[in-house]
């Protein structure tokens, strides 16, 4: 019987636009344009501004049960960025900090393939993504259950490099961009700056390098188990694709 609790939990349909906005493009906009004293004052406009992705990230996290280690990092990392600016700490903590958040995510995943639980098995082998109890019983029936083990694990160690990549970039980004004292609005206009550029030069990146990993992971998949990706498609995904195949079907 599903419990109350976990049956008024709404389903979380990912929605980047809206990600996107609200993290990215609204506080550069407030820290680049409204920093002044004419507007906001730099105190306010670094309030305002990391209130956004801050309010989003803890929307998520109470209206979807989000409840996960990397979500929490990022209202972290939101909440360490606003320490700095209002205590006005040297600049040089931010980049620190911009380095620590994904650094820590991907030690987290390198020492999670030392567990019963590896990271990229919770993110991208899971059955919200794959029918996860067809693909094993496939490997057992063919006895390629260590194989695809060795390969999962490769997976995590490449899952841990695009974490690697985005600290460094951050890092760089940080130094290169972020020169002004803190509690300036130079500062807040550079922040602004930072987290706009930080999207096409590290967020993309790392969507790319995490796409081409479910593929490697795919691959895998179909070697070992000689499946289609229709035939591994977690079943209420496949249903959704059903239906629209269904919907453009009567619709010509």
């Amino acid at each position: 019987m599903t419990s109350p609790s976990s049956s008024n939990v709404p389903d979380h349909k990912p929605r980047p636009w809206v990600d996107l906005l609200v993290s990215i493009i609204i506080p550069s906009v407030i820290l680049m344009k409204f920093s002044g004293d004419e507007y906001l004052g730099n105190v306010n406009a670094l309030v305002v501004g990391l209130a956004f992705p801050l309010g989003w990230g803890l929307f998520e996290l109470i209206r979807y049960h989000k409840k996960n280690f990397i979500a929490v990092l990022g209202l972290i990392s939101v909440g360490l960025t606003g320490g700095i600016g209002l205590l006005e700490l040297d600049a040089g903590w931010l980049a620190i900090k911009e380095a620590a958040i994904p650094a820590i995510i991907g030690l987290a995943v390198l020492v999670s393939t030392r567990t019963k639980y590896p990271l990229v098995r919770t993110l991208l082998y899971n059955p919200s993504v794959l029918d996860v109890a067809k693909i094993q019983r496939s490997l057992e029936e063919h006895r390629r259950v260590d194989e695809f083990e060795e390969r999962l694990r490769k997976a995590s160690y490449f899952f841990a490099g695009t974490f690697l990549f985005s600290s460094i970039m951050n890092y760089i980004l940080a130094k290169w961009i972020v020169v002004s004292p803190s509690g300036t609005q130079a500062f807040n206009e550079e922040l602004g700056q930072m987290t706009l550029v930080s999207y096409p030069m590290i967020a993309i990146p790392s969507m790319v390098m995490m796409m081409l990993i479910f593929y490697y992971l795919w691959r895998t998949i179909r070697r070992l188990t000689g499946f289609t990706l229709d035939e591994v498609m977690a079943p209420h995904l496949a249903e959704k694709e059903k239906a629209k195949a269904t919907e453009s079907t009567t619709r010509k």
